[in-house]
């Protein structure tokens, strides 16, 4: 079970921050906006990880991680990290706006 931890958090916070798309704008209601405010902060940190990786800067414990690697050995963990967690960021910004101008206008 140890070895999918790192997903079953990532599962976690998508499934607690769903229901926050009924209260704004909606985030998977607009994926090109949605994919254009994570995708290129996402590569950045992708190429970060890559070069830290490769120079042995950090590594990602075995026992946590389910073993399967992109090119430049980087778990496919931490790379479903640079989408989930903004998106989740984005799910929560949104409904915390949208009930904000619900109040104002109240």
């Amino acid at each position: 079970m140890d070895r999918w931890q790192y997903l079953i958090v990532l599962g976690a916070c998508l499934a607690i921050t769903a229901p926050l798309e009924l209260f704004g704008a909606g985030v998977y209601r607009q994926p090109w906006p949605t994919a254009r405010a994570i995708l290129p902060v996402a590569a950045v940190f992708l190429v970060w990880d890559v070069f830290a990786i490769a120079g042995h800067v950090w590594t990602y414990n075995p026992m946590y991680i389910n073993g399967f690697r992109l090119p430049g050995a980087i778990p496919i963990e931490e790379v479903l990290f640079f989408v989930v967690i903004p998106l989740c960021g984005l799910l929560t910004y949104n409904a915390v706006n949208a009930m904000v101008e619900r109040f104002k206008r109240s």
